[in-house]
This record gives structure tokens, C-alpha cells and sequence, in this order.
């Protein structure tokens, strides 16, 4: 065997003439990375800003996310209005993130030769080429799966969703900058080299391959086209466009809800004609009646040494209480939200006072779920006094449902659906 056959390529797709696709190119790749372009950084943005909501930085109940101080130096105290601010960022985040898995599948085939370069490794820029490009077909990875399994409520990855969708976002952001930086004008090239106007006007029968000295991802030994470049933009963008409108009513509502057939908790309710979706039911949690009937009690108290008393209250002493209604969705992580309901109940400020709190500086909600070991909270002092804030007793006219949080349950404007605790047991205000 001569040297300079032993110096090639492995066979098989470690050679270029094993890709033989007369359409994958420089220009292809390219448009669909200017595509990813657009969309990442939206991506990026309103998933640290769903992160920023759960006010990670409050209390070690809300987020156990070990180093956030070092990635989390954005954090700021969650604003409660406008109401529709989370549901208008988690339903962009997740409408989105899913119209983008049709693009990434078509960007990862398009670069598929560059994955099986030989040599892996002919310089440093190279080998910073291939790192950056490993972070960010990983990080792609990771971030949609472990996204899509959130939507889903199916928690298949070890440990909690947020430290690693947290963390991992912040490799794949690395990965994506320095790809970027390295492959930009590399990109802006292939684009100009041809129009994006004209690819759209040409048809199967006048494809043409791009030159194999374009750049390693043309075929120097390309196949027939059985499909024009036109084709994949628009078999790709048509397979957006459809999760698009499959997803986009379980945020945003209206007539569209109807379409949204990807809805974690689809649309079905049993409560009849004003009722909404849950994410979990009593049932589910271990809720039962004897928790939540006539010997229900919430205790009202303040934190620290100088902390006198708790109050304890039954249903009844709440309703005598001074009522307030609140017209507030419920947005949730996954992306699906409700329609505006009208809630009424007591301010959770009027609460914090009778607890000898006058400026509070958060509030620890515990639940009757597990004992107060699972669906609890802490909010801040601006959610805890906006006067829309409420200890809900009623929603829509009648008393809550079991599954809405009977006997009473925390509802704060644009605050993340987990944090409006149900069947609520304690509040603790801190002074």
C-alpha cells in the first residue's frame, strides 16, 4: 500500500464523494443558518428571562441551581405587569423553539459531510472550528430534547429540568457565538453567491450543484437532483409553519386554541363551560377531602425572632374578609396558558398586615401538597403588593374546584403558573 494511500480518507463519509446530494452547499447551509441566526438569540433571551421569573435569586425554595450567581448576574425582581408578560414570553419561547426543530433538522442534514472531516484536525483555527461546532450540535441537541420533554411533563433526564436546561443554554450560547464568528463571513459569501429570489423561481429540472470548489459541504461527485433547493425551503418551512399552528393557540388564546393540538394538557375540562386547563389534578398530588374540608385552617405568620403569634384562619373567616376580583391568566412553563379568569379572594397585602408585616419582603407559600415539602414558593415584596395579588377563594363566580386549588390558592399577575400555589396551608412573611 503506497503512502499516500494510507494517508487518505477512511471509505465511506469520511470521503466527500460519499455525499453525493446536489443540493447540500455552501448557500443552502447557509440560508438555514441565517434562519438560526434570527431565531437563537430570541430563544436565548426570553429563556433567561422565563428563568429570571421564577426569582431564582430569592430563596434557595425556588431554584436550587447551584453558580447562578455567576451566570444569573442579569436577575432582577419579576415585574407583575403587564399581566400577559409571562404568557407573551413563554408562549414565544415555546412556539418558537418548536417551529425551529423542522430548521435545525435541515441545517444538521445539510452539514452533515463537515461532521465526518478528515483530518479532524489540520490547525488550531480548525480544531476551535470543531469544538465550537461539537458545543453547538450537543448543545442544539440537548436544549430542544430536554425542551420538548418539558412541554411534555415527561421527565426522562436525570435531575431537575431547570439547573440543566439552564446551564446547558449557556454552553450551547458559547458554541453558537464562536461558530458564528468563525463562519460569518464564510456565510455572508456563500449568500451572495447566489439570489435567494431566483433559488425560489428555479424548479427540479433546472437544479444545478454548486461547484465542488464552493466549499467542503458541495459534492465533488453529485448524484441526479431528485428535489430542487426550492422544495427543501419550502418542505422545511411549511413544516414550521405547521407546528406553528398547532402550538401557537395554547398560548395566545382565542379561536386559535382550538388548533393547538400540541398542547401539553390538550384543551379537554370537566367543569363545565367556564372552566379551564390544570396542570395537575388533586388527585394527582394526593389532595384528598379530609385535607381540604371543614377542618382547613390557614396559618398566617411572620418570620424571625420577633415573629408573635401566627393567625389561623378557616375558609370562613377568609370570606368575611374584605373581597377583591382580579381578571389574570395562568401562563405556564411548558408555554400553555388560560384565558384571563376572574378570581376573587383576599390581597395577599391585607394578609401580610394582619401577620404584622407592613413592608414585606417576601412571602414563603406552603402547600397541603406532600406535607408543604412540594408546591411551595417564595414571592417578592413587589408580587406580594400589587393589588391584584390574592389569596383566591372563588374563580369565575364559584368557589374553586378541587383541582383549581379548593380551599384556597395564591393567584399573582405574570408571575409562572408553579408559583400560583394551590390548596394553600401557610403564609410566612419575612419583614
Amino acid at each position: 500500500m503506497s503512502k499516500s494511500r494510507m494517508a487518505g480518507p477512511p471509505p465511506g463519509p469520511f470521503r466527500r464523494s460519499f455525499w453525493r446530494s446536489p443540493i447540500r452547499g455552501p448557500w443552502l447551509t447557509s440560508v438555514f443558518g441565517l434562519m438560526l441566526l434570527a431565531a437563537i438569540p430570541v430563544m436565548f433571551v426570553t429563556g433567561l428571562l422565563s428563568y429570571a421569573a421564577y426569582n431564582p435569586d430569592l430563596s434557595p425554595v425556588n431554584d436550587t441551581t447551584p453558580g447562578k450567581g455567576l451566570l444569573g448576574f442579569y436577575l432582577f425582581s419579576w415585574p407583575t405587569h403587564p399581566v400577559w408578560l409571562y404568557r407573551l414570553n413563554q408562549g414565544v419561547h415555546v412556539t418558537l423553539g418548536l417551529m425551529l426543530v423542522p430548521i435545525l433538522l435541515f441545517k444538521l442534514w445539510s452539514v452533515l459531510p463537515k461532521l465526518f472531516e478528515w483530518p479532524p484536525l489540520r490547525s488550531p483555527a480548525h480544531m476551535l472550528e470543531r469544538v465550537s461546532l461539537f458545543l453547538l450540535v450537543g448543545g442544539a441537541g440537548f436544549e430542544f430534547v430536554t425542551g420538548i420533554l418539558n412541554i411534555q411533563t415527561w421527565y426522562k433526564f436525570p435531575g431537575s429540568f431547570y439547573p440543566l436546561h439552564f446551564y446547558g443554554a449557556w454552553v450551547f450560547t458559547a458554541g453558537f457565538v464562536v461558530h458564528v464568528s468563525l463562519k460569518l463571513p464564510t456565510m455572508i459569501r456563500a449568500l451572495r453567491s447566489r439570489s435567494l429570489i431566483g433559488e425560489l423561481r428555479t424548479g427540479l429540472a433546472r437544479t444545478r450543484p454548486e461547484p465542488p470548489d464552493a466549499g467542503y459541504l458541495a459534492s465533488p461527485a453529485p448524484a441526479a437532483p431528485t428535489i430542487s433547493r426550492r422544495g427543501v425551503l419550502a418542505f422545511a418551512g411549511a413544516g414550521s409553519l405547521l407546528i406553528g399552528l398547532l402550538t401557537v393557540g395554547q398560548s395566545a388564546g382565542g379561536p386559535l386554541r382550538r388548533t393547538a393540538l400540541l398542547a401539553p394538557h390538550g384543551q379537554d375540562v370537566t367543569g363545565g363551560r367556564r372552566d379551564f386547563q390544570v396542570n395537575k389534578t388533586a388527585a394527582e398530588v394526593g389532595i384528598t377531602t379530609s385535607q381540604t374540608g371543614a377542618s382547613w385552617r390557614l396559618t398566617v405568620g411572620k418570620a424571625g425572632q420577633a415573629a408573635r403569634a401566627p393567625v389561623v384562619l378557616s375558609r370562613a373567616d377568609l370570606l368575611r374578609m374584605e373581597q377583591h376580583t382580579a381578571s389574570l391568566p395562568i401562563a405556564c412553563v411548558e408555554g400553555w396558558s388560560t384565558e384571563n379568569q376572574a378570581w376573587t379572594g383576599v390581597r395577599l397585602r391585607d394578609l401580610a398586615l394582619m401577620a404584622g408585616v407592613t413592608r414585606p419582603a417576601s412571602v414563603l407559600v406552603q402547600s397541603l401538597q406532600n406535607g408543604g415539602a412540594f408546591g411551595q414558593t417564595v414571592l417578592s415584596a413587589g408580587q406580594i403588593m400589587d393589588p391584584d395579588s390574592l389569596l383566591a377563594l372563588r374563580v369565575n363566580g364559584a368557589d374553586l374546584t378541587p383541582d383549581h386549588g379548593y380551599p384556597a390558592r395564591v393567584i399573582v399577575p405574570a408571575i409562572p403558573g408553579v408559583h400560583n400555589t394551590k390548596w394553600v396551608a401557610s403564609l410566612t412573611f419575612q419583614a
